[in-house]
């Protein structure tokens, strides 16, 4: 096989992430294939050749795309963190958005908030690089998406849209205390809903709120997150990525009980006081305006959908050393790196990481 470029992820989540990312590397005349693990097993992206570990070992790939919070190591070519998501505190950042692994040569961040404290940890490590790319994932937000929002968009006529989304993370997740309040809202009428949940959420949380789908809502799978962000004008969430992701639109949130509350959300903690939040959503004053197109700038300032392109950019500045040499990676990562091999069983000889 040809050398190419490999995407990398082990949750459906990954999905989203990696399809414009692949569409960028076609349109470039780049050969693509995909290995998918774990919860991303069985899953597919459109025109991308899916391979398993022989075949990924075999293409010797020119570098490999991680939309996880790991990669197979012993496979050829420049490891590249793409993240999963923004950094929302769910956890201590030790644990979370801001731990380095050892794994990966090069992290594209999403903007001055990741970039400055990912930088700072390169300077300090130098077992690898970082260059401010913007996220793949947000490219359809800011370009034309075939017409597929306006469709999520088109039942609602001239109500206004509301996004549901929540997070997994049971102590966190806003979906079993908000349902019968988001049940009220949408018999009423008066809002359109549009309905979806992370896809490692409880079965029967999914049941419940397809279940609510009708003349007033629609339930949107994963793989059309994109395009009902896009379609909407305010999301109701809780700590999620899904937040980030939305307000870097400039578009309000609010927040069920936000783990760490901040001024460019309108959070609340009693369910009763839904529509009374949506109804501020929809009506911003300009000092929340201000907050969210402050907090958006900072996360995501890249707004011309072309982050795929700027990654695909700074891989090639990588590979070809205008970002200098690297020391070599920590002890610590040659554990994880036997864990890797364990758990993929594969005990074969590794290819130049180079």
């Amino acid at each position: 096989m040809m050398a190419g470029y490999l995407l990398f992820a082990t949750e459906r989540y990954a999905l989203p992430i990696l399809a414009p990312l692949a569409e960028a590397l076609h349109a470039s005349g780049q050969q693509v294939a995909a290995w998918f693990v774990d919860g991303a097993a069985g899953s597919t992206l459109p025109g991308v050749a899916n391979v398993g570990l022989r075949e990924a070992l075999a293409m010797r790939p020119r570098a490999v795309f991680s939309a996880a919070n790991w990669v197979p190591t012993f496979l050829s070519g420049a490891k590249v963190q793409l993240f999963h998501g923004f950094n929302v505190q769910k956890r201590d950042s030790a644990r979370g958005h801001f731990r380095v692994r050892g794994m990966f040569d090069l992290y594209c961040t999403q903007g001055p908030a990741t970039t400055v404290p990912f930088r700072a940890m390169a300077e300090a490590q130098g077992h690898f690089a970082v260059a401010e790319t913007g996220w793949p994932k947000l490219d359809p937000l800011f370009r034309d998406d075939g017409g597929e929002s306006a469709r999520l968009r088109a039942p609602a006529a001239e109500r206004p849209v509301v996004l549901f989304g929540s997070t997994f993370t049971e102590r966190l997740s806003a979906a079993p205390h908000l349902h019968p309040q988001i049940a009220a809202d949408i018999a009423g009428g008066q809002r359109y809903w549009l309905l979806t949940l992370h896809p490692k959420c409880a079965p029967e949380l999914f049941e419940r709120y397809r279940a609510l789908a009708g003349d007033n809502a629609c339930f949107v799978e994963p793989e059309q997150v994109m395009a009902a962000q896009r379609a909407a004008d305010v999301l109701v969430s809780d700590t999620s990525s899904i937040v980030s992701e939305f307000i870097v639109q400039h578009k309000p949130v609010v927040t069920f009980r936000n783990r760490v509350p901040q001024p460019h959300m309108l959070d609340f903690d009693d369910p009763a006081g839904l529509p009374l939040m949506l109804d501020h959503a929809l009506n911003p004053t300009p000092a929340l305006q201000a907050e969210i197109e402050r907090y958006a700038d900072a996360i995501h300032p890249w707004r011309d959908g072309h982050s795929s392109e700027r990654v695909i950019a700074a891989t090639e500045d990588f590979l070809s050393g205008e970002m200098g040499r690297l020391k070599r990676k920590p002890l610590g990562s040659w554990l994880r790196n036997l864990q890797i091999r364990r758990d993929l069983g594969y005990w074969g000889r590794s290819f130049p990481t180079r």
